[in-house]
């Protein structure tokens, strides 16, 4: 398998986990299927829109967009905590305000967005299709993974409660990558850590990891109680 199809493989698993993510958010509100759809082909045709008018954008301006995505993800995470704090308690209050707050976690946002700009930029130089052929291939990956996560998400017959638990848990992951993984580059920098390679970003990625299973299973419990 040569690197191209790696490639390609690799920027399709990262689409279909963002669209896991855009799931969460559909699945465990109370948006109905036509919302659902429509978030699935909001991000369709965004797909087609970025993947057209990517290739008039050069890798260096690209980089000094995602040079502000430190500040981004600092406002997203506190956006998150917030509205997952009051998701939460509206529906504790007897109010389900789902409906409306799903959009904060399934709608794009700055990060999504650079992201998918990065994919369309990828696929086109490892393909070499035009942008409109790009944009089609992401968009459909991308409304075919909102659609299954989202419908697979309502099986479960989680309440708003849960939705508020994704956004806290997602928030909080946001708010320590900002603030962890500067600071692992500058120590990085330093050469105070004694990993070297490729084996020292699990360091960040572990303590994320661990973060992010200490949290669902916080929720687990919280659920069955």
């Amino acid at each position: 398998m040569n690197s191209t199809v790696l490639t390609v493989i690799g920027i399709l698993i990262a689409i279909f986990i963002f669209g896991i993510k855009i799931g969460l958010g559909c699945g465990f509100s109370n948006a109905g299927p036509r919302k659902i759809i429509a978030v699935a082909g909001s991000y369709f045709l965004l797909s087609v829109l970025v993947g057209s008018v990517v290739g008039n954008f050069s890798m260096e301006s690209f980089e000094n967009i995602s040079g502000l995505g430190l500040g981004v993800h600092v406002l997203l995470s506190l956006l998150l905590i917030g509205t997952g704090i009051y998701t939460q308690k509206k529906w504790n209050a007897g109010r389900d305000v789902s409906g409306h707050t799903f959009l904060v976690l399934s709608m794009p946002c700055p990060v999504c967005l650079a992201a998918l700009a990065f994919c369309c930029m990828l696929l086109a130089a490892s393909l070499e299709l035009s942008g409109l052929k790009i944009g089609l291939l992401v968009g459909t990956a991308f409304c075919i993974s909102v659609l299954v996560s989202s419908f697979g998400f309502k099986r479960l017959g989680k309440t708003p409660e849960s939705l508020g638990s994704v956004m806290l848990l997602l928030g909080i992951y946001y708010l320590l990558g900002a603030m962890i993984i500067p600071a692992y580059m500058k120590t990085k920098q330093l050469n105070l850590v004694a990993l070297s390679g490729d084996g020292a970003g699990v360091v960040p990625l572990s303590f994320s990891a661990m973060v992010i299973l200490g949290g669902f299973l916080l929720g687990n419990v919280r659920s069955n109680q």
